[in-house]
């Protein structure tokens, strides 16, 4: 029977090899870095990635975690004896945890503020809407029933002046 596992212990997982030669790019941009040895960093980072995220995954276990934390990995490189790591590793989760919030606060604004109206206009704007709408239904449900009304008795509906006058200009 399958392994529950959705990875097989067969299948390699690798970064990007576009992500991999990017970095390259801007770690030595005027060094040429021939392809077996690209090859090489792929696969030396896809391992370390392995290595360190079985290792947090072994932290967070014995703490009976069900997610790994960036403490779990700050643990696991303790662990595996990267602790030179772990001051250059705090400095971009810091960062990342800035930008994190900086992006939640943008998120934050509501469509009202990006407006740049202030809500009391709004809403003085929206009753102004509101009391419109109520006019017109006002003016169409009498219309409706004149309309009836003469249906109904064969007289001719009695228009408004403006609408007489529209009327005979146009015959």
């Amino acid at each position: 029977m399958a392994d529950a596992d959705p990875i097989s212990q067969d299948d390699e997982l690798y970064l990007p090899r576009t992500v991999v030669n990017k970095l390259i790019k801007e770690m030595v941009p005027h060094i040429r870095v021939s392809t077996d040895a690209r090859d090489l960093i792929l696969n030396c980072c896809s391992e370390f990635i392995h290595l360190l995220a079985s290792e947090a995954n072994e932290v967070s276990e014995k703490q009976q975690k069900k997610v790994i934390s960036p403490e779990h990995v700050i643990e696991a490189l303790t662990t595996l004896g990267f602790n030179e790591y772990i001051p250059d590793v705090k400095e971009v989760l810091k960062e990342y945890k800035e930008q994190a919030n900086k992006h939640r606060q943008r998120g934050k604004k509501s469509r009202l503020d990006k407006l740049g109206v202030p809500e009391e206009e709004l809403l003085r704007q929206q009753q102004e809407l509101f009391e419109q709408a109520r006019l017109e239904n006002e003016l169409y449900e009498q219309q409706q029933a004149l309309l009836q009304d003469t249906m109904a008795g064969g007289v001719a509906p009695a228009l408004p002046q403006q609408q007489q006058q529209q009327q005979q200009q146009g015959q």
